[in-house]
């Protein structure tokens, strides 16, 4: 995992904060920490989410994300995967095959 972070803000309601504090308090954590594993665990469980996976290829194919951005999200094996779809998917590449 990369060391490298970047800072973020965001507003979140008052319940959810009070019981993050207090999480972080009984395993001697701090917010951020609390957070952040949050995050890590929700994208690593949205992004096996077949339904979900499927938006992401979609976006993908439409150009609405980089490759660099798929592979972040599905790993490096999906990516691949999902790239050389893609290319199968391009006009040229059905043309081609449609001549032969």
């Amino acid at each position: 995992m990369s060391t490298d972070k970047k800072r973020v803000q965001f507003r979140a309601p008052n319940r959810l904060i009070d019981r993050t504090d207090a999480l972080a308090e009984v395993l001697g954590e701090d917010r951020t920490g609390i957070l952040v594993t949050a995050l890590r665990e929700y994208l690593q469980d949205a992004t096996h989410d077949d339904t979900l996976t499927q938006e992401i290829a979609a976006a993908y194919y439409d150009d609405e994300i980089s490759y660099e951005q798929l592979k972040s999200l599905v790993g490096a094996e999906e990516a691949a995967n999902f790239r050389v779809l893609k290319q199968q998917l391009d006009e040229g590449f059905v043309d081609e095959v449609a001549d032969l």
